[in-house]
């Protein structure tokens, strides 16, 4: 089955609906269709053929859901970039991934000249506004269309996802048109059950998670919103939730939940109509989520996943969280239950399975995990070894099936022989009422080998030192988790999808040094 097939059996029952919106641009969904057809068939026109990538760099706006479901309708390949990349980092995927094609908006076209040979054998760059030696997009809408979508192979690459890098060199995650089939049914039957005609909010970068919960959206005939801001603006969301009684906002990183409860007034707008805010990308700190529940109410749906496991493996739902949060129950915190037709355990350094209440590294295996990394089979076979997916992300699993996140396997730190996971000791430090954001790193340690510290960004309104903060922690850990040290700073990085940037943080303090995680330790003296 054709992704592109979720498109056309919408626009067939439901033409006249509206299918997005953004500022004072409205599409129905038979004019939706028609333009994926136009897009697909005029790349094709142009040379491209079955399998060939389309990469494309674009703020959020209707041409990212015209040109996700064209490329589909076409049996091309979509590459999706994170448009706040440096065009440097463009270059990187555009090259990796072979790509014929660069679509993207007029305010890249500087950046992309600059990097000139960085891009390497690009043969066809299609510029959404004004730009000397682009083809304009309005070409593509001219034709001419597809007659309907090409037949593909349910194994056929239909995405490539390329991952953020934290470990090295981003690198592409292939998802097939049976991949996208099963992302599409399993948010319908585990995260949020669209309905034809809800309207979907998206205000988080459409090239990642939004744009992803936009393919569900489109196969129930939702209306989805596209909030019209250069960046993420909480006021304006409140806004387009109350002018269009949204029930769903796609997907948001819990940095823009956090800005949200900074900028909410009660009564200021009306957000009644909202029934699921969806959110996932990196842990949130369960005072956060609790605030935000009251504050919002029981809208909230997680789902934890990666972009070689896309929406989803763990997933806790609306009734979940409000369930575990009237029960007092700390499962709040927990990234919640294995997905309906997914598989996942904790396993050892041997990849042996490792019972509840024990640590190990998150694997898992089903139809939603990618086919494998775009041309690199070492990759693929390392973190596919023995058919599951090895996702990096340490965490265990309680006797009810709750699965707690711990870290990335790289973040953990190992301090006098004890191994602290940096987020146990983040969820005390935000408890505090003066830490407004706090990263909690392993720094280098001549005694102790690493040193637990935390970067804080306080509250302006609220004081409080480094030692009532250190003497906060050692009310709730035990001694050697307690930060040995508190920066205090007045930001912190965050990435375009909204995740604070822990590896920026981290490489201030390891300039110089050889960090090595795991293996043997020298003895050390016992933590106070």
């Amino acid at each position: 089955m054709n992704t592109a097939a979720f498109l056309h059996k919408v626009a067939q029952q439901r033409p006249d609906a509206v299918a997005i919106r953004h500022g004072d641009e409205v599409l129905t969904y038979a004019e939706f269709y028609d333009r994926a057809l136009a897009v697909g068939g005029a790349l094709r026109s142009r040379g491209l053929a079955h399998g060939d990538r389309v990469a494309f760099a674009l703020a959020n706006s209707p041409r990212i859901l015209e040109l996700l479901h064209g490329c589909f309708a076409a049996g091309l390949v979509v590459v999706p970039i994170n448009a706040r990349l440096h065009p440097q980092e463009m270059a990187y995927i555009v090259g990796n991934s072979g790509a014929r094609a660069l679509v993207h908006g007029p305010e890249y076209d500087e950046g992309i000249r600059a990097a000139g040979a960085a891009f390497g054998d690009l043969e066809l760059r299609v510029c959404t506004g004004a730009a000397d030696g682009t083809v304009p997009y309005a070409e593509l809408l001219a034709g001419p269309p597809l007659d309907g979508a090409v037949d593909v192979g349910e194994r056929d690459p239909s995405w490539l996802f390329y991952t953020s890098g934290t470990t090295g060199r981003p690198k592409g995650a292939t998802w097939t048109h049976r991949t996208i089939r099963v992302v599409v049914m399993n948010y319908l039957a585990d995260v949020h059950n669209i309905a034809a005609g809800e309207v979907v909010l998206h205000a988080a970068p459409m090239s990642h998670g939004g744009g992803i919960v936009g393919l569900p959206a489109v196969a129930r005939g939702a209306e989805q919103v596209i909030l019209d801001t250069a960046s993420f603006e909480p006021k304006a969301l409140f806004a387009l939730i109350e002018r269009h009684r949204a029930e769903h906002v796609a997907f948001l990183a819990p940095t823009q939940i956090v800005r949200m409860l900074e900028e909410h007034v009660p009564g200021e707008f009306d957000l009644s109509s909202l029934k699921a805010i969806c959110y996932g990308g990196a842990p949130i700190l369960v005072e956060q989520l609790k605030q935000a529940m009251d504050t919002f109410g029981p809208v909230f749906a997680q789902i934890y996943g990666q972009g070689e496991a896309p929406i989803t493996i763990t997933g806790l739902s609306p009734r979940a969280h409000a369930d575990l949060l009237a029960a007092g129950d700390h499962r709040l915190g927990s990234a919640g239950t294995i997905r309906t037709d997914v598989e996942a355990r904790v396993v050892d350094a041997d990849d042996r399975p490792l019972p509840p209440g024990q640590a190990g590294e998150v694997v898992a295996r089903g139809d939603v995990v990618m086919a494998g990394y775009w041309n690199d089979p070492e990759a693929t076979a390392e973190t596919l070894r023995g058919g599951w997916l090895h996702t990096g992300d340490i965490g265990l699993f309680d006797d009810r099936g709750y699965l707690f996140l711990l870290d990335r396997a790289k973040d953990m730190i190992i301090t006098g022989g004890n191994n602290v996971y940096p987020r146990e000791v983040e969820e005390v430090l935000i408890q505090h009422p003066a830490v407004q954001m706090v990263v909690v790193l392993g720094i280098p340690d001549d005694y102790w080998g690493e040193a637990v510290h935390a970067v804080v960004v306080r509250d302006p309104a609220v004081e409080a030192t480094e030692a009532e903060l250190i003497q906060h922690c050692a009310g709730h850990l035990a001694g050697y988790k307690k930060p040995k040290a508190i920066d205090f700073v007045d930001q912190l990085p965050v990435s375009g999808y909204g995740k604070i940037l822990r590896r920026e943080v981290r490489e201030r303090y390891w300039v110089g040094h050889d960090r090595r995680i795991g293996g043997g330790a020298a003895p050390a003296p016992t933590a106070s």
